[in-house]
């Protein structure tokens, strides 16, 4: 039996074709690209794989070049890390993509593309998860490509997973975003989801696939041995556990964690720069979920940032460099200012990436020193001090007792364990706010911290910026508003 499928693009894949569609197709659908009449089984695992592809660092994954749509890269670098206190767009400031100047200083319009590319990335992610999904979810189809039943569950567990990675994203960006869960197959259907769904059926949407993803996907710390960048149950219960901590759920966000603890898969790397080193993907311990970049491949797999971070992009404030404490390794191993380098996103603790945009270093999403910092941050709105300081000690007790970038351990008394015997709440806050910072630079995670914590206008502001209450909110792309005839709506005040 041939079952027929068609597969309606959301409007990034459309700009692979034409760029004057993406200015005139409504957001959410469009137009029929009718392929795959008769899938097989390496299309459908095919579908699975390219779900990932939006949450990759690579050039030009939607279309050539084109700044003026915000898709030369996938722009977390630019929404999070920029527009929070701890990144510069530049080392020396200059016009070039005067746009990204404008989310840095918030002083933007809804045109800015910085929003399009966000938005076009994780909404393509989306579309192609949902294409897998709804494959895997095909009795007809799965009987008719033979497809072993674990392999099956695994890719759907792994579907389910990006589609919810993707949706959080997007909810914590915009708040009520449209909510597409199957592949489209008129323009009637496009224009029927062209409308914007609350942020709490959005974040049901969420967990529903969260729950699915955490059943499906095997008990291993690995999904398949053979690939180990695939989503897996630990990654699935670690989004769980985020999702608890934005919403403030804290005793579920200390069962998750516990939970993921319990698999007894993950621990703290004694070096704190194998979270991060090419030499060590996928041979350490603490990363739970990562984008595989790969040299070399075609189609290209590279980590592109490594190119901005050799045209000057990407460069630490003053203020993020004056949070650390005296030898704290952490900072080096972040950034070295001597060489403009910084060393996270290189992948390497010298620049010999840096200019390659196509180099092998892995985007880290979720890593457990991350992960036990939500735990205390949890402990300590519970009132369960304590234990909140001893993770945030286990923290600190890393970084001052693994090597530095020299090769030398910290001197004694660097980076002295917090009081476990404090109660006072608003301390143990300051101390987590803190450790978050210099632990978690230029990982895309200080400006979400800000929103989250409701501090971002105090914060932002007293550094100069324009924040406002607005930006707790980015604006929906006016382009896709334009695009579904106002039956999308704007965020207040933009």
């Amino acid at each position: 039996m041939k079952t027929k499928h068609k597969v309606f693009a959301l409007i990034p894949i459309i700009a692979l074709f034409s760029c004057t569609d993406l200015h005139k197709d409504p957001v959410g659908l469009l137009t029929p690209e009718a392929v795959s009449t008769d899938p097989t089984l390496s299309t459908v695992t095919t579908s699975v794989t390219s779900s990932y592809q939006m949450l990759a660092s690579t050039l030009n994954l939607l279309n050539e070049w084109r700044w003026d749509l915000g898709t030369v890269f996938r722009n977390d670098v630019i929404l999070q890390d920029m527009a929070s206190d701890d990144v510069s767009k530049k080392w020396s400031p200059d016009g070039d993509q005067s746009w990204m100047d404008q989310v840095v200083s918030f002083n933007f319009t809804s045109s800015n593309q910085a929003f399009n590319g966000l938005w076009s990335y994780d909404y393509e992610g989306i579309s192609r998860a949902n294409q897998a999904i709804a494959y895997l979810t095909d009795a007809a189809v799965t009987a008719k490509i033979g497809i072993d039943a674990s392999l099956k569950n695994r890719l759907l567990g792994e579907a389910y997973f990006l589609r919810a990675f993707y949706y959080f994203d997007l909810v914590n960006n915009f708040g009520d975003v449209p909510l597409l869960l199957k592949p489209l197959e008129s323009f009637e259907e496009a224009y029927g989801v062209a409308k914007r769904e609350t942020k709490a059926t959005v974040y049901a949407q969420i967990s529903s696939d969260l729950a699915q993803a955490k059943t499906l996907l095997p008990g291993s710390k690995y999904s398949d041995a053979s690939e180990k960048w695939r989503a897996s149950r630990g990654a699935a219960i670690a989004m769980q556990a985020k999702v608890a901590l934005y919403n403030q759920k804290w005793q579920d966000v200390v069962t998750s964690v516990t939970e993921l603890e319990a698999l007894g898969f993950y621990s703290l790397n004694a070096n704190y720069f194998d979270n991060f080193s090419v030499a060590r993907e996928f041979a350490e311990n603490e990363v739970i979920f990562a984008y595989d970049h790969q040299s070399g491949r075609n189609p290209r797999n590279g980590n592109g940032l490594s190119a901005p971070l050799d045209w000057g992009f990407i460069a630490p404030t003053a203020s993020f460099l004056g949070e650390f404490e005296a030898d704290d390794p952490r900072l080096l191993y972040t950034v070295r200012v001597a060489d403009k380098a910084v060393y996270k996103l290189l992948g390497a603790t010298n620049t010999i990436y840096k200019g390659n945009d196509d180099a092998p270093g892995n985007k880290i999403f979720i890593r457990l020193a991350d992960v036990l910092l939500w735990k205390a941050e949890a402990y300590n709105e519970l009132g369960n001090y304590s234990q909140a300081v001893v993770l945030i000690n286990r923290i600190r007790e890393r970084a001052r007792t693994g090597v530095s970038v020299s090769g030398t351990v910290p001197p004694a008394g660097s980076l002295p364990d917090r009081s476990v015997a404090s109660t006072d709440k608003a301390q143990i806050k300051a101390w987590l706010v803190h450790e978050r910072r210099v632990e978690l630079g230029f990982e895309s995670q200080r400006f979400n911290d800000l929103k989250r914590w409701g501090i971002a206008k105090q914060v932002l502001s007293a550094i100069g910026k324009n924040f406002q209450d607005r930006h707790y909110l980015y604006p929906i792309p006016q382009g896709e508003i334009d695009k579904s005839g106002g039956s999308i709506t704007q965020n207040p005040g933009y």
